[in-house]
């Protein structure tokens, strides 16, 4: 598995649609959910596109956007999906990982703030993030806000 962090203008034409799909298949299609995937922060300057290829197909994905463009006062990790059929490779934690590590070495001294899916908030707490909120409704599926402190 090869990892690649990238801003949108690094991404060619093929990766991008690539990293589209992949969010459209499992966001859209796969959890039957209807919501505006392409927002305008995936073209800011300072976000990055962090992705994996496995046999030149992309497997695993996340968004990482800079202090205040998500949510003020935080960086934000966001558009979490792994390739249904990736799944049971469990490279949903190495994404994690490296989703953390390469945001806070861009952006160091500011904790990360999430809107995590409910069902996986064990998951991102595995991952040294603490619920802050109650359950709230985001395009019909419940979620938590998550924090995770810098260190």
């Amino acid at each position: 598995m090869i990892w690649h962090c990238q801003a949108f203008n690094e991404l060619t034409t093929h990766t991008l649609y690539d990293l589209l799909k992949l969010r459209s298949d499992v966001f859209v299609v796969e959890q039957n959910c209807v919501f505006p995937d392409l927002d305008d922060l995936d073209t800011r300057p300072d976000t990055r596109h962090l992705y994996a290829l496995k046999d030149n197909k992309v497997v695993a994905y996340a968004r990482l956007l800079a202090k205040g463009d998500s949510y003020t006062g935080f960086t934000s990790i966001g558009r979490v999906v792994v390739a249904q059929n990736s799944r049971k490779d469990k490279i949903g934690h190495v994404l994690m990982a490296n989703a953390i590590k390469e945001t806070l070495l861009r952006w160091p001294d500011s904790d990360i703030k999430i809107g995590a899916q409910s069902h996986l908030e064990r998951f991102y707490q595995s991952h040294g993030f603490s619920t802050v909120s109650e359950p709230y409704m985001e395009d019909g599926i419940e979620h938590y806000h998550m924090i995770r402190k810098t260190e």
